[in-house]
């Protein structure tokens, strides 16, 4: 736990008492604050009053003596209507923050020089994450992971001299981090995400911008218009940054070439890294969040040799496009089982079914609006499709004779029956779970999913397993 001593003797008010809440109202209360915490639930009300934090309802409070009102980044701040809890905190004249804000004074107090990677962007933060915190610990370092990738960024070690921070942040995180300032700031992509929550696209990245106007290095990736602009404003203001694109030369920064990662410095440009042949970093959207870590680790003193070895060893992301087994099929080709059980609509299972050319595709749950629909250009890389849940007789319709398919129902007979026929295929493959859907009519949550589906494979005869099952 990182204790917030910045408020000691202090009076707080936080809302919000969920896991991360309730993880930050702890983290105040041993640094010295005197915290009065509530929420809508009164379940999340009653556990954190069993755990020894002091509740009250903030409608009955003395505002004007709290020094800061802390609120969960899932309670609205802005739109589509702010909270009561914020209209009583401005009214007040009150200061609202969240855990990311709480975490960035202490380090400033404490360890102002220890490195602080913050990372976000629309698409692809949780992989960007994970490979820069595989990076630093695979080289060694003492390696702090959380925010918005699952961890509550309080309950990891405070910090101190060399120990590094790598932190995911969501749009709401940065709403409530009016100070964030990490060594080096990641900006990934921008795309239509969250405006029931920021109205607009324009608010949306404006607030997005804030990490990297703040960073002391900033890696942006510009291969959207609004991230473009952004680069150049940050540039303007005076902070460095380094440019990464997956489709184009940069002046100053990275870019990838096929599976190359080339960086241009000084008008010198030169091969950091060719990615092919690592599974685990397959496609050009993640030849862009490798050049995002690979400039972020440049950025906090790593060096090329310890990036290139961090990257080859990367396991992949649990349930993103995640190579959990192989077999060999009657050709003497390998066939790659993939879970990608995180792609929960069709935008998300693009990225997986681009990146391999010949795929049994596993797909179906609880459908999402426009079903699969955009996913008609690249028909053309799966063999064959077996469908499963509430979804598989409009996936069928949509498939119709593009694609050979079969309605599997469950995914234990999707995987068998996939299996069988990429054993049979002489060609390599991947046998991939993709849904495109959500996973709530057979499955509690797309983690529940993704782990069937490893266990499956792993009951398959003939499977070499490539991760851990513990």
């Amino acid at each position: 736990m990182i204790p917030v001593t910045t408020f000691r003797d202090k009076q707080v008010a936080l809302f919000g008492l969920g896991g991360s809440g309730l993880a930050t109202a702890k983290a105040l209360v041993a640094g010295g604050a005197r915290v009065v915490a509530w929420d809508d639930n009164p379940d999340s009300v009653a556990k954190a009053a069993g755990e020894g934090i002091a509740t009250a309802d903030l409608r009955t409070i003395d505002w004007p003596a709290q020094a800061a009102f802390v609120l969960s980044p899932g309670v609205p701040l802005t739109h589509p209507k702010p909270h009561w809890s914020v209209d009583l905190a401005r009214a007040a004249g009150v200061e609202i923050i969240g855990d990311v804000e709480l975490f960035v004074r202490e380090r400033r107090a404490h360890a102002p020089d220890c490195p602080f990677i913050a990372i976000t962007g629309t698409n692809g933060k949780s992989t960007t994450t994970a490979l820069i915190a595989h990076i630093l610990t695979s080289s060694g370092r003492d390696t702090q992971l959380g925010g918005n990738i699952g961890t509550a960024i309080l309950t990891l070690d405070p910090p101190k001299a060399e120990r590094y921070f790598v932190v995911e942040c969501s749009s709401y995180q940065i709403d409530l981090a009016p100070t964030l300032d990490p060594t080096a700031g990641i900006l990934l992509n921008l795309t239509p995400d969250h405006l029931d929550r920021h109205g607009t696209m324009q608010h949306y990245a404006d607030v997005k911008e804030r990490l990297v106007a703040g960073s002391r290095t900033a890696v942006i990736g510009v291969d959207d218009s609004y991230s473009a602009l952004i680069a150049d404003r940050v540039e303007r203001a005076g902070v460095a940054v380094r440019r990464i694109s997956k489709r184009s030369v940069v002046a100053d920064g990275l870019y990838a070439e096929g599976t190359r990662i080339v960086e241009v410095h000084g008008g010198a440009s030169s091969t950091l890294v060719d990615l092919g042949g690592i599974q685990t970093l397959k496609g050009s959207h993640n030849a862009q969040n490798a050049a995002a870590a690979i400039a972020a680790c440049l950025a906090v003193g790593v060096s090329a040799e310890d990036i290139r070895a961090g990257l080859k060893s990367f396991p992949g992301l649990k349930h993103r496009m995640q190579p959990v087994g192989r077999l060999t099929n009657q050709g003497g080709g390998q066939v790659v089982f993939v879970n990608d059980s995180k792609a929960t609509n069709a935008d998300a299972a693009a990225p997986a079914l681009s990146s391999y050319d010949r795929i049994y595709w596993i797909a179906g749950g609880l459908p999402k609006e426009g079903g699969i629909v955009s996913l008609a250009p690249l028909f053309g890389r799966i063999v064959k499709a077996y469908l499963i849940g509430e979804a598989a007789p409009a996936f069928a319709a949509t498939l119709g004779e593009a694609v050979p398919y079969e309605i599997s129902g469950t995914l234990e007979r999707a995987v068998a029956h996939a299996a069988e026929d990429a054993s049979a295929d002489a060609t390599p493959s991947a046998v991939m779970l993709s849904p495109a859907c959500a996973s709530f009519d057979q499955f509690k949550n797309f983690e529940v999913r993704g782990d069937a589906f490893v266990g499956h494979v792993a009951a398959l005869d003939g499977v070499t397993m490539l991760i851990d099952l513990g």
